[in-house]
């Protein structure tokens, strides 16, 4: 059996489509066998734009647990949070339908990377965010940052949520698309990694390249 990685942001657009492609291929180059996944899927009708995306980066094209519909097991057409977007397709969010893909993954493969929808405190449902879900199912998770104005303080919360949850952390990937200007992106990247250090020193920092 694999082991599942749910890979989370700091906000909706901070990277973590590019950034569970790029982890893919490197834990595929040092040997492993990895899939990614969408956990829920908003904003498309009938396949995963997030999905495509990965296979593009990856090379690979559709695979063949991507038609089975595997690795994005739940999609709403209307871009929203989930819970939204359930509600305006008239369907409910069945937990056993996420988990049974995922679990299915894992029989195949030595890694599987869960791509999630927007940062952690996310609603999914009325009763449950995003953070409830990696918490309830003991995800490790890595969480996706940049040098975007506000980022620090956004990084800081969600390993501060990840914390208080009794969470474990992977590893920070650090989003070099947004480095536009030097002074911020080395002062941000910097300040994240001492924070890293001091509060999670078994955690792993990642620089992920710009296209």
């Amino acid at each position: 059996m694999g082991k599942s990685f749910f890979i989370t942001g700091i906000d909706t657009d901070a990277g973590k489509t590019y950034c569970t492609a790029w982890l893919a291929k490197k834990l595929a180059d040092q040997g492993q066998r990895v899939i990614t996944m969408k956990f829920i899927q908003t904003g498309c009708v009938g396949h995963s734009e997030d999905i495509d995306k990965h296979r593009e980066l990856l090379g690979t094209g559709p695979l063949p647990e991507d038609k089975e519909g595997l690795t994005a097991p739940i999609i709403f057409s209307y871009p929203a949070s989930a819970q939204l977007a359930a509600r305006i397709d008239g369907k409910q969010i069945d937990f056993t339908v996420i988990d049974s893909a995922r679990a299915e993954l894992e029989r195949r493969y030595d890694a599987v990377l869960v791509e999630g929808a927007g940062g952690l405190m996310v609603p999914i449902t009325d009763d449950v965010c995003t953070i409830d879900y990696v918490e309830s199912r003991k995800l490790p998770a890595w969480l996706v940052t940049n040098s975007h104005l506000g980022s620090i303080n956004h990084t800081l919360l969600s390993l501060e949520a990840l914390e208080h949850r009794g969470i474990e952390l992977e590893g920070v990937l650090y989003n070099q698309y947004y480095d536009t200007d030097p002074e911020i992106s080395a002062d941000t990247r910097g300040y994240i990694e001492r924070y890293l250090m001091k509060k999670w020193p078994k955690s792993q920092i990642f620089d992920v390249p710009r296209l």
